[in-house]
């Protein structure tokens, strides 16, 4: 067995920690009243045990510090099944072993888990029917799954390893990082698309994630549940004006034929007539609600200052002085005359609310009016003291109201201008008294 420079060294040192006992045990064997032999036997002796000792000082220390090399370089290595048989906590070195196994455990389940996770990750992108492609910094396709081969109509060894050019995707990694796009984009593949792109790192470099969806099944969903509702809706409307005008015209019909006809006959006609007229003129009063309702033009957005909108909007309802709370200056972007119509339907439902209740012998009842700014938005709250909104859920349906003379088309219009200006509309009863507040919030310039 070959001697390690470093064992030389832990038996030289052993070697000089036993030289004391050596050097008295010497003087003790040389001195006066001994024979030659028993002089020569106890020296051989003493060395023997000298020698002795540090060969197993030697191997107390060596061995274990072989074991922990051996099992550093393991870790290191990246074999992590590897442990210290017979280490003890009573040993410094022991405690070092088995600390040593410890880390290795923990390193084996780190490893296990992440393996695991990986094994599954690969599983869920083989499985979805998204395509998902990764292009390192120099825009070469590094990954893609099992979606994307089907997309591109090619299997993986085929284009792993080739430039976005190559394999048509160039305009994936440039432009909007989300957005549309066209259906010509894949060739023989018929649907629209959906794209998004994120960046992520991988060894401390760039790569880029386009993921890219086929809409077509959810927005033909989406599109048959407009369908639907827009023909329950007419269809409602259509049928609550043609059969009285189809009942009327029968009844005026029969008139005529009768012979000889009534003697108010004449004025069953007039009136019968009036009525028709009257349904009719209802009915395109609606389907010009719906047309308006269906051609909001795009809003023209510009800086505005909010409290001079607020004013005109107030002023503009003369039915109740509507409290205005202390509110900071803010400036808005949008289109100032959507705004504010906004603002004047939501004044005048909370006025309505208020008289409501004042009828019912609540004479204190307020509307209140009051912003804030939160980050890079700001909220508008109209608050009234009415009785409250009985029907949350159909708050936003359009042409249901609960007015005798109402539209149904107000709070649809306020919310669909909010959310084209980058904000939002809601209502909802107040938790601390009877009424309702509502809150619009839009962007600030």
């Amino acid at each position: 067995m070959s001697v390690r420079p470093h064992d030389r060294t832990v038996f030289l040192y052993a070697l000089i920690g036993g030289l004391p006992a050596v050097v008295i045990a010497l003087f003790w064997i040389w001195a006066p009243g001994h024979t030659a032999d028993l002089e020569v036997t106890l020296t051989l002796l003493v060395a023997g045990c000298w020698l002795g000792f540090a060969a197993v000082v030697r191997e107390r220390v060596v061995w274990p510090l072989q074991t922990m090399a051996n099992l550093l370089m393991a870790l290191r290595e990246g074999d992590f099944s590897i442990r210290a048989r017979g280490a003890r906590r009573d040993d410094p070195l022991g405690e070092a072993m088995i600390e040593i196994n410890q880390l290795g455990a923990l390193l084996q389940s780190q490893r296990r888990g992440a393996v695991e996770a990986t094994a599954l990750l690969y599983t869920v992108m083989e499985e979805i029917d998204v395509a998902v492609f990764a292009f390192d910094e120099s825009g070469s396709l590094r990954l893609v799954n099992r979606a994307g081969q089907r997309l591109l109509a090619k299997p993986v060894e085929r284009i792993l390893g080739h430039s976005a050019g190559e394999v048509g995707l160039a305009d994936c990694l440039a432009g909007e990082p989300s957005r549309l796009l066209s259906a010509t984009v894949f060739p023989g593949v018929r649907g629209r698309w959906g794209m998004r792109r994120t960046l992520f790192r991988e060894g401390g470099r760039r790569h880029q994630l386009v993921v890219i969806a086929d809409l077509s099944q959810p927005l033909r969903t989406e599109e048959l549940k407009a369908w639907q509702g827009l023909v329950r809706v007419l269809g409602h409307e259509l049928n609550n004006s043609l059969a009285p005008i189809k009942s009327i015209a029968g009844s005026l019909g029969d008139s005529l034929r009768r012979d000889p006809k009534p003697a108010d006959w004449e004025a069953d006609m007039r009136t019968g007539l009036e009525i028709i007229a009257t349904r009719a003129e209802g009915l395109t009063r609606f389907l010009q609600a719906y047309a308006r309702l269906a051609r909001l033009p795009t809003p023209v957005a510009a800086p505005f200052n909010l409290e001079e909108a607020v004013q005109r909007a107030v002023a503009l309802e003369p039915r109740l002085q509507v409290a205005r709370l202390p509110s900071p200056p803010t400036t808005v972007r949008g289109d100032a005359a959507q705004i504010e119509q906004v603002l004047i339907n939501l004044v005048k439902n909370a006025v309505d609310a208020v008289f409501e209740q004042r009828n019912a012998g609540h004479s204190e009842a307020s509307v209140r009016l009051r912003w804030q700014q939160s980050g890079s938005s700001v909220e508008i709250r109209i608050e009234d003291d009415g009785p409250g909104i009985a029907q949350t859920g159909n708050l936003f349906v359009p042409f249901f109201t609960t007015k005798p003379e109402g539209s149904g088309i107000g709070l649809v219009l306020c919310r669909q201008i909010a959310e084209n200006h980058g904000g939002s509309l809601e209502l909802r009863n107040r938790s601390e008294a009877s009424g309702c507040v509502a809150l619009l919030r839009l962007p600030t310039a």
